[in-house]
């Protein structure tokens, strides 16, 4: 590609949330017409990267120079604007609304000032269509009616209703069968041959080598590579790059010489269409088994599916070799399943309530006589776990939202430790937990399996993975590709499986 100023250049990007440097001084510059891709693992700053593109983020220093210019990308309004569009990879579609409606929602076609509505909006919504090469889809058909392929060419189509010169995909093709990803891969062959530049994100690195012209590489918020041929560069000098972090991690040391008794969770067989298909595996007590796999790989659809939050396809998930109820959160909790969300303050804690209530609430029926609660025992049990776990502040009475995020976790641990569950599922249990706590919580989980739990751990960082879990499963769309004492694998490996797919083994 011949040397040119480039459409846009990012320059000294930082920014920084409570506890979290996202993004440290990044550099990223896009030709137009170009396909730019962006690389890093879970983590790495790719997300936060977009917003600050999209208007969604302001940086806390850096500049964006635009055309030449230098630009305040305020909102993503303002982005919209000046061309640049994206589309994440949670499409933020109406689901109840039409097609047309989609594509121009906020920017209604306008005829002497006046907004035109039905048949004027239908035909430049299928002008825009038969652009991505898609007339098929019927304008004035119900969003949610479309598959997930048709949904993205409405994207690509609000996104082209405005002067767009720069498109952000999200991973694109996470939803989509292989046809659909060779016809994405035309629509953007289509859209940069007019000039149109695209940033790409994904992690399946034959298809940066399929559709991309250069890669950026970004590693615990910084740009350690950047303008790197796509086609050229060796798949170990990417993974290479996208690895070897900064020491965050201090795991406790692993038992050794251990016997580990029979299987305490079982599943034989589970499945649930489009998300994950034939899974077995065994914890045993003193056990902790890692989840590995990328976004969109199954890992939390299989641990919610165990807990009975979702009811499976085919297969069952057995505890001390008692088949549970499929679908049912209640049979999983009775029989000694709990789990730790991955967004533990929407779907775990109440965060108006106090830390005391948070630990106790699914223990309740322990301390309820003729339908009063005795507080002093609830208060005085809660208390014991919340020692038990070193969460700080010792005081049962604050109000949960007014701890830390690790001593929010130990919070969400405490109240299965109370509960006596004898499963425990764990869903990203470092995420929004400052590198100091880290190690606390990870001698934690070590501990209560020492003492005969058994642990299923996710996890979208390799390190943790790996420096936890007893045994790894590594999991590729939805299937495991690779089970090893994790002893066995590196972070290089896992990521060469999770990336480019292995047969069973």
């Amino acid at each position: 590609m011949a040397s040119q100023a480039p459409l846009l250049r990012m320059s000294g990007i930082t920014k920084s949330f409570p506890g979290v440097r996202a993004l440290d001084g990044v550099d990223l510059d896009v030709q137009a017409g170009e396909v730019h891709c962006l690389l890093g693992q879970n983590g790495a700053g790719k997300s936060t990267l977009i917003k600050v593109l999209a208007g969604a983020h302001q940086p806390d220093t850096g500049t964006i120079h635009w055309r030449g210019e230098a630009v305040t990308l305020r909102s993503p309004i303002a982005a919209m604007k000046l061309g640049i569009a994206t589309i994440y990879q949670e499409l933020d579609l109406v689901e109840h609304m039409s097609v047309a409606e989609n594509v121009h929602l906020g920017h209604e076609p306008t005829t002497a000032g006046f907004v035109v509505r039905g048949r004027a909006a239908r035909t430049a919504t299928a002008d825009l269509l038969a652009r991505l090469g898609h007339p098929e889809i019927d304008p004035a058909r119900l969003v949610g009616e479309l598959s997930a392929a048709q949904q993205q060419i409405v994207s690509m189509a609000r996104a082209l209703s405005h002067d767009v010169r720069l498109i952000v995909m999200d991973e694109p093709s996470a939803a989509l069968d292989p046809d659909e990803v060779d016809n994405l891969f035309r629509i953007v062959a289509g859209l940069t041959a007019e000039g149109v530049a695209v940033v790409y994100i994904s992690h399946r690195l034959e298809e940066i080598r399929r559709i991309g012209d250069r890669v950026t590489v970004l590693k615990d918020g910084r740009a350690v590579a950047g303008g790197l041929p796509a086609e050229s560069t060796p798949t170990s000098e990417v993974v290479s790059l996208m690895t070897g972090r900064n020491v965050e991690y201090v795991f406790p040391e692993r038992p050794t010489g251990q016997p580990l008794g029979e299987p305490v969770l079982t599943v034989e067989g589970l499945s649930r269409e489009g998300e994950f298909e034939t899974l077995d595996l065994q914890v045993r007590p003193g056990e902790i088994v890692g989840l590995a796999g990328l976004v969109g790989s199954g890992r939390s659809e299989i641990l919610e599916t165990v807990y009975g939050a979702r009811r499976p396809d085919t297969g069952r998930v057995l505890v001390d070799g008692r088949p549970l109820r499929p679908g049912s959160v209640r049979a999983a909790v009775r029989a000694g399943i709990g789990l730790a969300p991955e967004e533990r303050k929407a779907q775990a804690l109440l965060m108006l309530e106090s830390v005391t209530r948070n630990v106790s609430v699914s223990t309740m029926s322990r301390f309820s006589r003729a339908g009063w609660i005795d507080r002093g025992a609830e208060l005085g049990a809660a208390h014991a776990a919340i020692r038990e776990l070193s969460l700080r502040p010792d005081n049962p009475h604050v109000p949960v939202r007014t701890l830390s995020g690790g001593n929010q976790q130990k919070a969400v641990l405490a109240r299965w430790l109370l509960r006596g569950c004898r499963v425990l599922l764990l869903d990203e249990p470092t995420r929004g937990v400052d590198v100091g706590a880290r190690a606390e919580l990870y001698a934690v989980v070590r501990r209560l399996a020492d003492e005969g739990l058994a642990v299923l751990l996710v996890s979208s960082e390799v390190p943790e993975v790996l420096g936890l879990a007893d045994r790894v499963l590594v999991l590729r769309e939805g299937r495991v590709v690779h089970s090893a004492p994790a002893r066995e694998l590196d972070e290089h490996r896992v990521l060469d499986l999770v990336m480019e797919g292995s047969p069973a083994t």
